[in-house]
């Protein structure tokens, strides 16, 4: 797949990201904002294990945000399970040195039909801790509403943090 914003472009990853991913990834001011499945420190073996994930089967979309040929951070959807299979997580990250520049907001903005018309999805949600208030103002400028605060839900490098739902819903007649 590949979509391309104003910004840059989200296509699948491959696995010649693997290096760009160690540079971009391997910084504890992004891992602190994600679950601890996005290790800290980032190894190569990360990387290599997360592509062969992102680009194997399954009804996941795990994109690599590129500019200029180079992969810069990550955005996916992961959809739920059972009685949940028409709500997916959104997810994202970013490499430090492009923070500020509305590129994370634009791969949001891009990635939300896709999920809705060709995922057939209803909902859409994340999750943010609620010290990313970064991320908070993309999804806010993204359409999405902060839905509720899970106090002391989240535990993140022995902090415990509240965390804060967004969701956006798909446009239904």
């Amino acid at each position: 797949m590949r979509i391309v914003t104003p910004t840059s472009t989200l296509r699948d990853w491959s696995t010649s990201d693997a290096a760009r991913i160690v540079k971009y990834a391997d910084n504890p001011r992004i891992a602190c904002h994600l679950r601890d499945a996005f290790p800290s420190p980032y190894t190569k073996e990360d990387a290599e294990r997360f592509i062969t994930f992102a680009t194997g089967p399954g009804r996941h979309l795990y994109l690599a945000i590129d500019i200029s040929g180079e992969a810069i951070g990550g955005i996916g959807i992961s959809p739920l399970a059972d009685v949940k299979h028409r709500t997916a997580e959104i997810g994202y990250w970013l490499a430090e040195p492009f923070w500020g520049r509305g590129i994370a907001t634009d791969a949001v903005r891009s990635l939300v039909p896709v999920a809705f018309e060709r995922m057939g999805m209803v909902r859409l949600e994340a999750g943010i801790h609620s010290d990313n208030p970064a991320s908070m103002r993309v999804l806010e400028k993204c359409g999405f509403t902060r839905e509720a605060v899970h106090k002391k839900a989240v535990t993140k490098n022995g902090r415990l943090l509240d965390e804060v739902v967004y969701v956006r819903f798909a446009e239904m007649e």
